[in-house]
């Protein structure tokens, strides 16, 4: 069988699980994800876990924080004046700024007062513990 390694193109499918089973994410119901494995196209530590496997496995991997989106830094969460943000923003809504040298930040909007608004520039699953369940359904490319 052949074996996956570093450089490959290869399409998979996934379901990302929160440490207590919450699903977050997969790619059910759609077309595979298609990725160059070693390429930082996807996290880190399912990066590294897909090499080896073969063509129709599936395997369950977890993948710390550290390796998934990174620890939750607090310092990606600001305090902004109510007047800065869109009318109707509530707790959970997705904003986007651009920064001065023209980057595109995404926010989460995490606490709505009268005056001011808390945002959080963190990936919404940072300092989250993860779960895939990952089935490689191809190599495209090796």
């Amino acid at each position: 069988m052949t074996e996956v390694k570093n450089g490959d193109v290869v399409r998979i499918h996934y379901t990302a699980k929160l440490a207590d089973g919450t699903a977050v994410e997969s790619s059910q119901g759609r077309e595979p994800l298609e990725i160059e494995v070693g390429a930082g196209q996807i996290i880190p530590g399912l990066d590294r876990e897909i090499s080896g496997m073969t063509i129709g496995e599936t395997s369950t991997v977890a993948i710390p924080a550290e390796q998934a989106y990174g620890p939750h830094d607090d310092a990606q969460v600001q305090t902004v004046p109510r007047s800065v943000v869109p009318d109707g923003v509530e707790i959970g809504t997705r904003l986007q700024a651009t920064t001065a040298d023209g980057r595109q930040l995404a926010f989460t909007v995490t606490s709505v007062e009268d005056d001011q608004v808390t945002v959080d520039s963190n990936h919404p699953l940072a300092g989250e513990d993860l779960v895939f369940d990952v089935t490689v359904v191809e190599v495209v490319n090796s």
